[in-house]
């Protein structure tokens, strides 16, 4: 039996100006790291018009592209993955907090002066049904191939820590983030841009709460993210959409001072053109759970 090694992409983010985020200044004698490494598990896709495609992928949602919310379940699975519901809907505009930033539908608390956005009709964003949506993130001979990823986020002047695929050096001059180009599958070929497009990218990470530190975690990007902490939704990023932000504020969150949690990072990338991916965060995240893949190196 041929040896298996697992290659691990490396990225290498720029410095760029970022939001102010609050940031809480390291422990005494303990400088921050300028980096912060995090390993996820990328898949690999094929488009549903080809032999061995996936349903999802490369797929128009019944009420058109955009901005979908509510088609996972508010809790994560015993085995730490998200949950197909289908109870979602197309939104128009996004929830926002008093300072005018965007936030998930779980999060909206009018009392704090938050906004909310409009319905546009349920629909499932573009998701067959369960058991399609269950093969986004995990290994499956049939549909996926895997490798892991490795992502480097790097300290700003704000204290806070960035991977921007704009700005990085290899994603920049890809045209977006296009981590698996020309590997697994391959590039997907068709009309427009020659990249790989249909993916999906797992991460599961720990940090440490701290009620004073002004803690916030932001994401810009297309197409599917949710993001979890304690297992609880807290980004809701859903549909088939260009580039859209949402920012979680930690003390919103029912967390306990000095207390370790998870927080858990699901993206997809499922159709063409574009492809952008954003962590703006004051976070000190490591990486946790790294699980198996199935790609297979000489």
């Amino acid at each position: 039996m041929k040896a298996i090694k697992h290659t691990i992409i490396g990225i290498t983010a720029t410095a760029l100006a970022a939001g102010m985020l609050g940031a809480a200044p390291a422990p005494a004698g303990e400088e921050a790291p300028e980096s912060l490494t995090l390993t996820g598990v990328v898949r690999d896709f094929k488009e549903r018009t080809v032999e061995g495609g996936h349903p999802d992928f490369e797929r128009r949602p019944a009420r058109g592209f955009g901005y979908y919310v509510g088609n996972v379940a508010t809790n994560l699975d015993a085995e730490g993955k998200p949950v197909f519901t289908g109870n979602g809907y197309k939104v128009a505009g996004q929830w926002r907090n008093s300072s005018g930033r965007n936030i998930c539908w779980r999060l909206f608390d009018s009392s704090m002066g938050d906004t909310a956005a409009s319905s546009r009709g349920s629909d499932p964003g573009g998701i067959q049904d369960e058991e399609s949506f269950r093969l986004w993130f995990r290994d499956d001979p049939r549909v996926n191939k895997s490798k892991l990823l490795d992502i480097e986020l790097v300290r700003q002047v704000d204290g806070s820590y960035v991977f921007d695929s704009d700005v990085n050096d290899v994603y920049s001059a890809r045209g977006g983030f296009f981590p698996i180009d020309h590997q697994l599958y391959g590039n997907s070929g068709g009309d427009g841009p020659d990249h790989n497009f249909h993916f999906t990218f797992e991460l599961h990470t720990e940090f440490t709460y701290e009620a004073d530190g002004a803690q916030v975690f932001t994401f810009r990007g297309d197409d599917d993210v949710w993001v979890f902490i304690d297992d609880k939704l807290v980004i809701d990023l859903g549909g088939v959409h260009s580039a859209i932000e949402q920012t979680v504020d930690l003390d919103r969150l029912e967390l306990e001072d000095g207390e370790d949690y998870k927080l858990s990072f699901f993206f997809a990338e499922r159709h063409r053109t574009q492809s952008n991916f954003r962590i703006t965060t004051n976070l000190k995240l490591e990486t946790i759970q790294l699980p198996t893949v199935t790609a297979a190196y000489d």
